[in-house]
């Protein structure tokens, strides 16, 4: 477990209790901050290291969870020594890096997972389930709103910490990267770290909006995607990790006459997991079974690439075409 900060010391409880459990031979933590890791071991009861280059020679399998410039070294090293490696994300700061994460990965046969932890999110894989089974119809319409009132960061904005899950989901649901996408950014507070960011994104045959925003009192922190269907709609709280809304109303044409229909709205219960656990289990599952995990790095990389063209589309005002596999050459 590399990188001991707020994210980091999730990934490490998690991993603990797997060990706990039988599923892990063996934790260690790293962090360069000795203090911070120490304790943080010492309440585990694990071994540590400050060098993340003494764990090639301890470990099979490394999350790494530390500031996102800081990816690129961890990752090549730990992959080119033979250690798989879950990125939290983004990838990379920015997608030539990504793809050579990716690379590596696939030059010394290593299973590289992201940490796109929606995909993992239990009632978003329901709703998705039933997107894939026809029962909402055609996905006309997707609607994101990530709220919050905080300072922003010093690092990096909401395209890289929150815009990241969005562009993924919507991959995730829709199975495609939009055709061509427009992005708006604000900064007021701190200079070239923008605060609030509107995305609008054109797929084949659906349109997709995300508003992100550090600077909203309104709603305390709120964390809501929107799903139209030509047959269904669907609600979801992410907030809520086992809780989803379905509402069965379409617009139907009936001779040279249409009515909207409303048939009314239930809400679903969904399995009790947590999704960062479902996240590293996959991950270590993937690596016994030799197989792609549900976030791979290839996904990891294409979501970088899209946050570039968000920000080409903000520095010109114009909407930019996504050719996805220009961006990986």
């Amino acid at each position: 477990m590399i990188g001991t900060g707020y994210w980091g010391t999730n990934h490490a409880r998690v991993a603990v209790e797997l060990e706990e459990n039988g599923l892990l031979e063996k934790v260690v933590f790293c962090d360069i901050n000795e203090g911070r890791v120490s304790e943080l071991a010492s309440n585990y009861g694990v071994e540590f290291v400050t060098d993340y280059r003494e764990l090639i020679s301890k470990v099979d399998a490394a999350v790494i969870a530390t500031p996102s410039h800081t990816h690129r070294d961890i990752a090549i090293s730990l992959l080119s020594n033979g250690v798989d490696c879950l990125v939290e994300k983004p990838l990379a700061v920015h997608s030539d890096t990504a793809w050579e994460i990716v690379d590596t990965a696939d030059r010394n046969d290593r299973t590289l997972a992201v940490g796109h932890i929606f995909r993992y999110h239990p009632a978003l894989q329901a709703v998705k389930k039933r997107i894939d089974r026809g029962e909402l119809g055609r996905i006309k319409y997707l609607h994101t709103n990530r709220y919050s009132f905080r300072v922003p960061r010093k690092s990096s904005g909401v395209l890289h910490q929150l815009a990241v899950h969005d562009l993924d989901i919507y991959r995730y649901l829709l199975g495609e990267h939009p055709d061509r996408l427009f992005c708006a950014t604000s900064s007021w507070v701190r200079d070239d770290i923008e605060e609030t960011a509107t995305l609008t994104l054109k797929y084949e045959n659906t349109i997709g909006t995300i508003n992100e925003s550090w600077q909203i009192p309104v709603f305390g922190k709120k964390r809501e995607l929107i799903i139209i269907g030509t047959e269904r709609s669907a609600y979801l709280d992410y907030l809520k990790d086992t809780e989803f809304e379905i509402y069965d109303t379409r617009v139907q044409r009936e001779n040279d006459e249409y009515r909207a229909t409303d048939e009314g709205q239930i809400t679903h219960e969904t399995r009790n997991v947590e999704p960062l656990r479902e996240e590293v289990e996959d991950f270590l599952t993937a690596i016994k079974e030799n197989r792609s995990p549900l976030a791979n790095g290839q996904i990891g990389a294409e979501t970088v690439s899209l946050l570039e063209l968000a920000a080409e589309s903000e520095q010109t005002n114009k909407a930019v075409s996504v050719n996805m596999d220009q961006l990986s050459e």
